[in-house]
């Protein structure tokens, strides 16, 4: 068994956050660089001030986006692994907290979602998604999910009569619904399977593979060339104006789920995908 301590995780979410918050993962960074060699007139000027926001955020230590996101934590922790502490969650939000502080970040995050909406002031509590492995370490993945793709985000609970072809007409729906809202040129996550809630904590897991790298399902990495040449034949382009990147990747994750039903999630991610990890 091996032990770890509160300040080591404390430590790791500080620091993934506010690398998060200025820069982006090389393969997002690349498949910008592609879209802006792919378009043309206005949409290619858009794409490049994308690009030039992200050396300016890097060079500057600046948030790459006003909206630094709720910080959506991905944690697979290893079945040796012994918390030294009461409460890992808390030390999560104490990275946050820390992150926010320290990093300049905007706390975006309200107590009371309806009635009184009081701004926590530090972004938490932040969302952590445990997923127990095999092992002696923990990996973490800190995802700060901004509102104006997360709000173009949908889930429907499909008969499993409608099939292929529901799945197909609900994405693209979705995307088409979604316009120029999410800031594309988008990353579009869909979960497939499961039920409710498992749908849509594997489509956000999906956003986390690198931009096109395929499903090793070949059924499913077909579909996901299907659909990405559909929403990029839509026309919505960079940021709404029109072109031929409105995305940058379709990435399918599926679960097996209840014979009576067919649930799907597509959770959209903006043009700023950000994400870091780190195993500690």
């Amino acid at each position: 068994m091996r032990k770890i301590s509160k300040e080591e995780i404390v430590k790791t979410v500080k620091k993934l956050y506010m690398d998060a918050a200025i820069s982006l993962p090389q393969d997002v960074s690349e498949a910008l660089n592609s879209a802006y060699e792919a378009e043309t007139g206005l949409a290619k000027e858009i794409l490049k001030q994308i690009i030039d926001n992200q050396t300016v955020a890097l060079e500057d230590r600046i948030p790459l986006c006003q909206d630094t996101g709720i910080a959506v934590i991905f944690v697979e922790w290893g079945s040796e692994v012994v918390y030294e502490d009461e409460d890992p969650i808390e030390a999560f939000n104490e990275g946050v907290r820390l992150a926010v502080k320290e990093g300049y970040l905007r706390a975006s995050v309200v107590d009371d979602p309806i009635f009184e909406r009081r701004n926590t002031k530090d972004n938490t509590p932040c969302i952590v998604h445990f997923e127990l492995v095999k092992g002696d370490r923990v990996k973490i993945i800190v995802a700060p999910k901004g509102a104006g793709s997360e709000n173009m985000s949908a889930l429907r609970m499909l008969k499993p009569a409608q099939g292929l072809k529901g799945v197909k007409e609900f994405v693209i729906e979705t995307v088409k619904n979604a316009g120029g809202n999410p800031c594309p040129p988008i990353i579009v996550g869909v979960g497939v399977g499961g039920n409710f809630e498992k749908a849509a904590i594997i489509a956000k897991k999906a956003l986390l593979r690198k931009v096109g790298q395929p499903n090793k399902n070949p059924s499913y990495a077909q579909l996901e060339r299907e659909l990405l040449q559909q929403i990029n034949s839509l026309n919505i382009g960079p940021m709404g104006i029109g072109g031929k990147v409105t995305a940058l990747a379709v990435h399918i994750e599926y679960a097996p789920c209840h014979i009576a039903s067919l649930p799907v999630a597509v959770n959209i991610q903006c043009h700023s995908a950000r994400h870091k990890e780190a195993e500690i």
